[in-house]
């Protein structure tokens, strides 16, 4: 007979075997392999195809592990990079947990960037993504996309880029609802005006003081005559114009057209909106920027014209 001593090594040897048939990755296992989880996929659907594509062995055992799991018991949509074999524990805990094995694309919009400057920074920070695609659809939402600082997976297309930037806008804009609300203006004035002032103005104060003039501009039916659209409508900046780019016809040439623009020309940041609901009560009517960047307001049009052959001359 054999001693307990072999029985309990042979126990423990069938123990290992079972173990590693049933719960350790399949050889050859798929290193390098990418697998995408759809939202609303079935657990099984999800267990089938990780079988197929060898990153476990049995699809009943990954979702009877991923069942003994504290949770729900479900995946996370995504795209999971598989670098190195790991068990049907270990890859049931990084679906259950969201954890994709992918390095986020970093990509920071600074505040006042239009959509196409958003595409062209996605283009930079991210070769493969589809900036084209992602320019066309963003468009229509121009001012409405949040800039700030985001972590995207390497799969995310554009919509789903897309979806981030204007859930962040909605979230951000929260808490600026009463302020809307108590302003008079819509929400569509006052970030059409912001996007404006995000172009012609970074000091906090001079926003506000500029804020004042344009508001009292708007509700005086004058021209705004804002600077800030010529690069959105032709590429030129303020010391770049002539008199045949003030004529150019687009409804976003506040020269040409009273009122504000058709809409907004950047996608402004909370600094430039709370100018826009915070404008400072002054009595000028006119400013303008040197070329070192320094406002200068005059009350009346020959104090205004004065200060243009004093600073831009």
């Amino acid at each position: 007979m054999m001693s307990s001593r072999r029985l309990i090594l042979l126990f423990l040897f069938l123990t290992l075997i079972v173990w590693v048939g049933l719960f350790g990755p399949p050889a050859p296992f798929s290193i390098g392999e990418t697998i995408a989880i759809n939202q609303g996929q079935t657990i099984r659907a999800v267990a089938e195809d990780l079988a197929r594509r060898r990153i476990i062995k049995w699809p009943l055992v990954f979702r009877a592990v991923l069942a003994l799991r504290p949770g729900p018991g479900l995946v996370v949509a995504g795209d999971y990079y598989f670098a190195r074999p790991s068990n049907v524990w270990a890859t049931a805990a990084r679906l259950a947990l969201g954890d994709y094995g992918l390095a986020p694309v970093k990509v920071t919009f600074p505040e006042g960037s239009s959509v196409r400057e958003m595409a062209a920074i996605l283009a930079a920070a991210w070769p493969d993504f589809a900036a084209a695609e992602f320019m066309t659809a963003a468009l229509p939402l121009e001012g409405y996309l949040f800039p700030d600082t985001y972590f995207f997976q390497p799969s995310a297309g554009p919509a789903e880029v897309i979806n981030h930037l204007r859930d962040n806008w909605q979230e951000k804009i929260k808490s600026l609802q009463p302020a809307i609300a108590r302003s008079g203006r819509t929400l569509e004035q006052i970030i059409i005006m912001a996007s404006l002032l995000e172009k012609e103005a970074r000091d906090p104060e001079a926003r506000q003081i500029i804020a004042g003039i344009l508001w009292k501009r708007l509700d005086n039916e004058m021209p705004l005559q804002v600077d800030a659209v010529f690069p959105y409508i032709v590429g030129k900046n303020t010391f770049e114009l002539d008199s045949r780019d003030l004529a150019t016809t687009s409804p976003y040439n506040t020269y040409r057209l009273r009122g504000l623009p058709v809409g907004p020309i950047t996608n402004p940041g909370l600094g430039a909106i709370e100018a826009a609901l915070n404008p400072a009560e002054t009595d000028y009517w006119y400013y303008l920027s040197d070329r070192a960047g320094n406002f200068h307001y005059a009350v009346d049009f020959d104090a205004h014209r004065a200060n243009k052959a004093k600073y831009l001359q």
